[in-house]
């Protein structure tokens, strides 16, 4: 499939006014290992996250986190803007210095992500880290941050989580983590049907505070029957991409998680008849093919329009 050109001024706003970048494709590498992170960061995923948590052993956590500033020191903007750091959660000995050792690097990275996160204080607490490492940079624009949803708890506390988080960009499912929480059992396929209600809790909690939803991995590496029609019921679900444990799988999610030409060109036409419509100060409904456009259909339309690149 041949990816529609960008569009010039469109995409889902955040309630601090930018645009989300997109996160099609989600690729996770542990911080520690040089040469995985080094070979994501010249892969075609939208997002990258350097693996700080459960891919590096209580062992390694200092020298990763040495790795990770040594890494966003010599990376140009352009490139870290790309990079998500994957902190230790919290209460654990090392989230705080995560937060705190981004302070020691000039060019700061697009966003972190929290793992495990079951309550708003969590999030509040990281963010005043960030307040701190942030002014010590000089940076202007705030990092933002992802919750991954891998707990029971933190399943029954979203709708409270979303509501509290300034900071807040993407909603995460950690398949692995809640799996375990939730005492799920049997063979994979016998799990999906389980599944669905929570990906509808994750995405509908998402939707109604505004930020994007990101599936997580499939768990396996190779690109397989299993592996697309997962990514493909995430994307009918509404999600904005998925995350990906191997580098292979990367091509199959941008294709999946780029609207077609046809959809680029509805969302465009979309926007343009409702924009005509509001300058000739047209009464009632504006219309377009025979169909009713309002303000829930220009929301999907800049949605779709996001996805082939409004953000840049």
């Amino acid at each position: 499939m041949t990816s529609p050109p960008a569009p010039s001024a469109a995409g889902v706003e955040r309630s601090g006014g930018g645009v989300p970048p997109r996160r099609r494709s989600v690729l996770s590498v542990p911080a520690s290992d040089p040469h995985k992170t080094a070979k994501a960061l010249a892969s075609s995923a939208d997002s990258v996250v350097l693996d700080l948590e459960d891919a590096v052993e209580p062992a390694s956590k200092d020298r990763a986190r040495q790795l990770l500033v040594d890494l966003l020191r010599d990376l140009p903007a352009e490139a870290a803007a790309r990079v998500t750091v994957r902190v230790n959660g919290v209460r654990t000995p090392w989230c705080h210095l995560d937060v705190m050792a981004l302070a020691e690097v000039c060019v700061l990275p697009g966003s972190l992500v929290l793992p495990k996160v079951e309550g708003p204080g969590e999030l509040a607490f990281v963010d005043r880290l960030l307040d701190g490492v942030e002014a010590r940079s000089g940076r202007t624009s705030r990092i933002g941050v992802q919750a991954l949803v891998e707990t029971a708890a933190g399943l029954a506390n979203l709708d409270e989580t979303v509501r509290a988080a300034e900071r807040l960009e993407a909603l995460v499912l950690g398949y692995a983590d809640l799996g375990a929480s939730l005492g799920l059992t049997g063979p994979p396929e016998r799990q999906l049907p389980l599944w669905l209600p929570v990906q509808s809790a994750v995405l509908v909690a998402a939707r109604a505070a505004d930020v994007q939803a990101v599936d997580g991995p499939y768990l396996g590496v190779h690109v397989d029957d299993g592996m697309v029609a997962a990514a493909e019921r995430a994307r009918d679900l509404g999600f904005d991409g998925k995350w990906a444990i191997h580098p292979r799988q990367l091509d199959v999610l941008n294709e999946l998680f780029t609207p077609t030409e046809p959809e680029v060109a509805h969302a465009r036409a979309v926007l343009d008849a409702l924009e005509r419509g509001a300058r000739e100060g047209a009464a009632g409904a504006v219309l377009l093919d025979g169909q009713m456009l309002d303000e829930a259909v220009a929301v999907a339309a800049r949605r779709v329009l996001a996805r082939v690149g409004g953000a840049g």
